[in-house]
Parts: C-alpha cells; sequence; structure tokens
C-alpha cells in the first residue's frame, strides 16, 4: 500500500494516551479520536485522552452513543483502515467494526483469555493473582474475543494495589502495540484463536463490592484492600458502629488462636486478628472524619480490643 495507514482511535485512560502516542509515532495517520467525557463523581486520576489528541491537532469527539448508524456513516466515509479501542469504555458494534478496512483491534488489559470483560486487573488482584499483562486482540461481535495478535505479561507483586498494576498493564500496552504495528502494516501480524475459558468473564465493579466480611482470612482481606485501593472506591467494613475504610495493609508473619475477628494493639500498631487465626496489619485507615490516627488507637487497643462482626 501507499502513504500511511489511516486508524481511528477510540480511547481513554493512561493506556489509551500511551497507545495513541504509539501509533502516532509509528506513522500511523489518525484522523479522528473518539473518546468519552470524564465523569464529575471519578477522580481523574489517570492522563486524559482528549488532551492529548489535541496537543498533537488531532480532532476529538465524544458521542455518547457511538454505535449510531450516523457515527457509523461518518467513520465510514473517513476511509481508514484500522479502527483501535484502547480502554475506550463502550463495546463498538459491528457496523463500526466494518468501517476499517483491515481490522479493528482492541488492547485488553489481562492475557486473554484470562479475565474478559471489565476491571481486569481489579478483579485480577481480589483473586490473588501474580500476573496479568496486555493482550492486543481482533475485536468480534463478543466481547474479548477476538483472535490474538500479542500479548506482554508483567507480575503482581504480594503487595502491588490496583494503581501500580494499572501502570505497568499500560507500560505492557504500549509494548505490544509497537511491536505489533509492523506485522499490522505489511499483514503478517498473527491471528491465533483464543479458547474461551468458561468462568473467565467479570463485570463491572462497583462501589458495594468492597464490603469486608470480617470472617475472611486476612489474605482475602488484604486482596480486597489493594484491589480497590484509592483512588478506586476502598474496602470497608463497620467498626464500633462506624464505617472504616482500610486504604493499605500488610500480612503479617505471626499467627494466633482461632476466633471472633478483632482490632488489637502490637506495639504501637494497629492490628486484625481474623477468625482463622491470621493477622493483618492495617497502615492506613479512614473513617467519616477523615484518616485515623492508628497509632493512638493501637495503644488504646493494647489494653482493650475491638471484636468485629
Amino acid at each position: 500500500m501507499t502513504g500511511a495507514a489511516r486508524a481511528v482511535v477510540f480511547a481513554y485512560h493512561d493506556v489509551g494516551v500511551r497507545c495513541l502516542k504509539t501509533l502516532l509515532s509509528g506513522g500511523i495517520e489518525v484522523p479522528l479520536v473518539v473518546t468519552v467525557a470524564d465523569d464529575p463523581r471519578e477522580k481523574q486520576w489517570f492522563a486524559s485522552v482528549a488532551e492529548t489528541a489535541r496537543d498533537y491537532g488531532l480532532p476529538v469527539v465524544m458521542p455518547e452513543d457511538p454505535n449510531t448508524p450516523e457515527f457509523a456513516a461518518r467513520l465510514a466515509a473517513l476511509g481508514v483502515d484500522f479502527l483501535f479501542s484502547f480502554y475506550y469504555r463502550s463495546m463498538l458494534g459491528a457496523p463500526l467494526l466494518a468501517c476499517a478496512r483491515r481490522g479493528a483491534l482492541n488492547m485488553h488489559g489481562s492475557l486473554l483469555p484470562k479475565y474478559r470483560g471489565r476491571a481486569p486487573v481489579n478483579w485480577a488482584i481480589l483473586n490473588g493473582e501474580r500476573e496479568i499483562g496486555a493482550t492486543l486482540h481482533y475485536m468480534v461481535a463478543r466481547a474479548d474475543a477476538g483472535d490474538i495478535v500479542d500479548q506482554q505479561a508483567v507480575p503482581i507483586l504480594a503487595d502491588d494495589e490496583a494503581r501500580e498494576v494499572y501502570a505497568k498493564v499500560t507500560a505492557a500496552a504500549e509494548i505490544v502495540l509497537a511491536r505489533s504495528l509492523a506485522g499490522l502494516l505489511d499483514g503478517s501480524a498473527p491471528h491465533r484463536p483464543q479458547p474461551l475459558i468458561p468462568g473467565q468473564y467479570f463485570g463491572r465493579r462497583r462501589p458495594e463490592d468492597g464490603r469486608i466480611d470480617w470472617n475472611w482470612p486476612a489474605q482475602r482481606i488484604h486482596d480486597l484492600v489493594r484491589a480497590v485501593a484509592p483512588p478506586f472506591p476502598g474496602a470497608f467494613g463497620e467498626v464500633g458502629g462506624e464505617r472504616w475504610w482500610l486504604h493499605r495493609t500488610r500480612l503479617a508473619t505471626r499467627t494466633m488462636t482461632p476466633g471472633p475477628a478483632r482490632l488489637i494493639g502490637v506495639e504501637g500498631e494497629c492490628q486484625l486478628a481474623c477468625a482463622d487465626g491470621s493477622v493483618l496489619r492495617i497502615l492506613r485507615a479512614a473513617n467519616a472524619a477523615g484518616a485515623i490516627d492508628l497509632t493512638r488507637l493501637a495503644h488504646d487497643l493494647e489494653r482493650r480490643p475491638v471484636t468485629l462482626g
């Protein structure tokens, strides 16, 4: 083919910004960037695709619903070779996918076919996974089910929080896209069918999903805390009639006699003695009034532990 390849980019979040820049660095012409308006109820801790596109002088649109006949006609008129979706927040229907002459591709934040669907990073941490990554795949009518082009794994360390893992996945996405571009352009990119594993489709997480069951072992509570730590809504439970959010925890090496979960003070540190005898160190927590002084609380708990649940 002659001239630069052309691609419409649907994008949001840090992955959207880095992958858009990767395409531009690779000489791809982008006649249109499609993103979504920021939600005022959501803390904006990530980079802006709209600002990045404008910085490069690219046209930007934010349709409420991209899956309309009118918008599909607009894309078809652009005559693009590729359509890319990088953490865009809506599924793209068949009429949009058909606008790309050489293929429509998505960057997903997991090692497909594991963790298809929403919030893969949060779900993976919650489930105690030690690895995740980014997958570039062709889009089909079914979510995250198309042929795989390439993947890059990254580790999830024992105390990694969701924001830290998102940063790793963003880097993995950039690497995957950069090394796949040549194959996409010359037609040699792999089309590796992915098996669809039962139980590997995950839905959107809600703030209420951060509720802690005090009967859980320390590892499970720790994984939930990591999965939804700020800037996400946080893990929470009731303590003495008020809601507490646990924002940072660590597993203790010692164990205790199993029994009802209770908050205890140990050498100036607030700890959670879990029902199974495992112990969780509480390093940062808050209530409705703000951050809790855990050092001061620990001294009170040394004299009078608080039973939970």
